[in-house]
């Protein structure tokens, strides 16, 4: 099983001396992940900010990054924030489980998406 994904940004990140950096790899997350980022201050006063919390625990490298910080996750440009968050979503398999049913009344065959909470 593949845990640890190569990227390329889009744009990339820049840092302080103006060196772009776009080649990293993300692994996959873990419930620890995302119940850690839960916890954090920063996404206690701005539910937005998990997000960004999330991306810097599971990017393990930005070639040239020696730190990886929720601080330099906040630095890049938005179209690399999106190309990370899609990835993210791609790699831990984000969308919910789907299931086929049967209609009880006609007999169709649905395929459903599987529904953990109690909402909706």
């Amino acid at each position: 099983m593949q845990t640890i994904y190569d990227f390329l940004l889009p744009k990339g990140y820049m840092d302080a001396q103006g060196t772009i950096h776009k080649r990293g790899k993300m692994r996959l997350a873990t419930a620890g992940d995302e119940i850690r980022a839960t916890r954090d201050p920063r996404v206690l006063s701005n539910p937005s900010y998990l997000t960004i919390v999330v991306l810097s625990y599971v990017i393990t490298e930005l070639e040239g990054v020696e730190i990886l910080t929720a601080g330099v996750i906040e630095q890049l440009f938005t179209a690399d924030l999106a190309y990370l968050q899609d990835m993210y979503e791609k790699i831990n398999d984000v969308e919910p489980p789907h299931m086929k049913v049967v209609c009880p009344s006609c007999g169709h065959v649905h395929e459903v998406p599987v529904n953990f909470t109690r909402e909706g």
